[in-house]
């Protein structure tokens, strides 16, 4: 019979994208001597969970996105409700992973990664900053900027802390400097995905660029002007290096990484 259409639906929400997440993990994890056959578990993991976040942001009743890296969106692809079973599949997935024996033979380590991405992925994390995002498009006022900074800590910043992080939890080391990194990293991200979205194209995007403006949405480029925008960006990398420094040279990938994220073009 072969596959069922909802776990093709998961395969291919899964392929591709940066895996930035995923390299959070295991850098991170590398950073505190964890094994990479150890660290993999939670890299899979914020994968599936970020691909479900994907796959239902663009569905008709939240975002209503037809491209999503250059391919038809899932839904677009199948249909809605394989959309949102395949969706809901990536998720459980993910904490299916961070429970295996595999990821930890402590469970209590195992238990903190998954208390952990809950709250990071919940109703304290991601999914408020999407429904802050949502409410946002029929407000009676754009939001401002310290709002706008509030919703993306929850929507993308949540998950990525949880990525930075994961290593030093797995090691029983201090996640400290790695939260400040990670939401430094986060809000330079989104105010970058807000650039991409006034000067990118949806060829090399992989996604429709320009829908922000065209709703009236308040944006870090609308409220500081494009180039404060950047500026701003760049201030929170070198921020988020700085945050590095008790790490030395083995974190230099990670400062790497951070550079990239106002570097890319998609």
């Amino acid at each position: 019979m072969g596959d069922l259409p909802v776990v093709q639906a998961m395969r291919y929400a899964s392929a591709g994208g940066k895996r930035l997440r995923a390299f959070l993990v295991l850098e991170t994890a590398r950073l505190h001597g964890i094994a990479p056959e150890r660290a993999i578990w939670p890299a899979a993991a914020v994968e599936a969970l970020h691909a479900y976040s994907l796959v239902h942001d663009d569905l008709p009743c939240m975002d209503d996105d037809d491209l999503r890296r250059g391919l038809p969106t899932v839904h677009v692809q199948w249909d809605q409700a394989t959309a949102v079973l395949a969706g809901d599949a990536l998720q459980t997935l993910a904490f299916e992973l961070l429970a295996r024996s595999e990821c930890s033979p402590d469970a209590a380590v195992r238990a903190d990664l998954v208390l952990g991405l809950a709250r990071a992925v919940g109703a304290q994390g991601m999914v408020r900053g999407q429904a802050l995002d949502i409410a946002a498009e029929t407000a009676p006022e754009p939001l401002t900027l310290d709002q706008i900074t509030d919703l993306q800590a929850g929507k993308t910043g949540a998950l990525i802390e949880w990525s930075a992080t994961a290593g030093a939890l797995m090691a029983g080391a201090d996640t400290g400097p790695l939260s400040v990194y990670a939401r430094k990293l986060g809000l330079a991200f989104q105010i970058w995905d807000d650039v991409l979205d006034v000067e990118g194209d949806a060829e090399t995007v992989g996604k429709a660029v320009g829908k922000d403006a065209e709703a009236g949405k308040a944006t870090f480029v609308s409220l500081l002007g494009l180039e404060a925008a950047k500026s701003r960006a760049q201030n929170l990398i070198e921020d988020a290096c700085n945050a590095l420094d008790c790490y030395g040279i083995e974190a230099e990938c990670l400062r790497e990484a951070a550079r990239f994220v106002i570097a890319r073009q998609s």
